[in-house]
């Protein structure tokens, strides 16, 4: 159904990456699971017999990347998919400050993902094909006052996958930017929201949308909120707290 015979997806632990292996397994790619909980891969790998590999990684451990990678695609035996699910969001007080915390959503969120997403984009250029899938969120779209350097990190990295999309589309490189919105996971767990989109289902879609390069909403309905909360004047944002 997806098209894909080998994959990577990076922080494939919990949420929207353990689901994603878990769609691309099933439909027969043999998939490379990096996350740093090895139990939590392990457990996935016994769920589909060689089809997934697993490979304990801190994705803040950027030294360990290229040679990690060359290693996975070797055991792998090819590759035509990256997918960087890696993030974190800890819970930040409306009048917290913390720049321990701040540093740690920078580090996963977006330096991670340029020390794996370069890797790819360095392979696929020079094989004149693949697909990259950065994991972003409807939280990049404005500066909320609830989570500042959150929703700084996935402007980052929208912007930082605009750029591949960009300098890779003449070399047969697919790059795809999905945001997705509120989806029950282990890192909104502390957000108690109701109505979240279940990871699953958010999983299918990405890789459905993973077909063709660009930037996607996972909901139509987002598409249309976030481009009317785009456009409102910064001191209307301000005061309707959205």
């Amino acid at each position: 159904m997806y098209g894909y015979s080998y994959a990577i997806v990076i922080g494939a632990s919990s949420g929207m990456g353990e689901e994603l292996v878990r769609h691309l397994a099933g439909d027969g790619t043999k998939v490379a699971a990096v996350a740093r909980r090895l139990d939590r891969l392990e457990a996935l790998a016994a769920e589909f017999p060689g089809k997934v590999l697993p490979f304990a990684h801190d994705v803040t451990d950027y030294d360990a990347v290229p040679a990690l990678f060359q290693e996975i695609t070797k055991q792998l035996g090819g590759l035509d998919l990256v997918i960087y699910a890696a993030g974190v969001m800890p819970a930040v007080g409306e009048r917290e400050f913390d720049f321990a915390k701040d540093k740690q959503m920078v580090d996963v969120n977006v330096s991670g993902a340029i020390a794996w997403l370069n890797q790819a984009s360095i392979r696929f250029e020079n094989t004149q094909s693949g697909t990259i899938v950065g994991i972003g969120s409807v939280a990049g779209e404005r500066g909320r006052y609830a989570q500042p350097v959150y929703n700084m990190t996935k402007a980052a990295l929208a912007t930082y996958m605009e750029a591949l999309r960009n300098r890779l589309c003449k070399k047969g490189v697919r790059v795809v930017t999905i945001k997705p919105g509120p989806t029950a996971t282990e890192m909104t767990a502390h957000l108690h929201m109701k109505g979240m989109m279940d990871a699953s289902k958010t999983a299918e879609i990405i890789l459905k949308k993973s077909r063709k390069s660009g930037e996607y909403f996972v909901k139509f309905t987002h598409k249309i909120a976030f481009t009317i909360i785009r456009n409102f004047p910064s001191g209307l944002f301000r005061k309707l707290k959205v």
